[in-house]
């Protein structure tokens, strides 16, 4: 029974491969940049892309969001007046390569693909959706340990995001040790410390976005 549970998960990862590599390669075509944004519930992935949407007015922006039902998120982002698609995954705690691979056909006239995935620190880890760079947000209020307790996806994250900065004295978070654990699991990543509600980091953020897209600051 083992045998057959591993083997199964075995295929699902190899045609998730698969499909992710053909999502690559569409994007690729058409010069899309894709960043998939990570992270729990709460940690502000929502808010997030709605602040980047509204900076980066200038830029096309496709949005395409992930939740067991997403239809609030969806509704929030959609008024940005901003190309947007919802994926429902229902039982599923993550979305993957076969989900994407439906949807990225109607976002082929975008510059930039940004895709909130379902809010989650461990199901979304081994499910590559052809993306360009992995982003992982997480709170302050999840606890300073949170990134200590999840090290596979900091492991492969290109930017950490420790939001909700301004109320770390309030949940006594200690966000150096955050910023610690992050650095020793993935010296590579970005680290941007950060509170959309304050303005802190969100420059940085918009920074890095127009680096990888190669655009100045006069395109908003």
């Amino acid at each position: 029974m083992h045998k057959i549970e591993i083997d199964a998960e075995i295929d699902l990862l190899s045609e998730n491969r698969r499909l992710a590599a053909e999502n690559r390669k569409f994007l690729r075509e058409h010069g899309i940049v894709a960043v998939n944004i990570m992270g729990a519930i709460g940690s502000g992935k929502t808010l997030l892309i709605e602040k980047t949407v509204e900076a980066l007015k200038g830029i096309r922006i496709g949005v395409i969001l992930g939740d067991v039902i997403c239809r609030a998120d969806y509704e929030r982002v959609a008024a940005h007046e901003v190309k947007a698609e919802p994926v429902n995954t229902g039982k599923e705690c993550h979305l993957d390569a076969h989900l994407i691979n439906h949807r990225i056909q109607k976002f082929e006239d975008v510059d930039l693909l940004l895709i909130e995935n379902v809010g989650n620190l461990i199901c979304p880890v081994d499910f590559d959706l052809g993306e360009d760079f992995r982003v992982v947000m997480v709170s302050v209020t999840e606890g300073d340990d949170v990134v200590e307790k999840h090290p596979e996806i900091f492991r492969l994250a290109d930017v950490i995001i420790i939001n909700k900065v301004a109320l770390a004295e309030f949940v006594e978070a200690d966000v150096d040790k955050m910023e610690r654990d992050a650095k020793n699991l993935n010296p590579e990543a970005r680290i941007i410390r950060m509170d959309l509600k304050k303005d802190i980091g969100f420059d940085e953020w918009i920074e890095f976005l127009r680096g990888v897209l190669n655009v100045s600051g006069n395109s908003s």
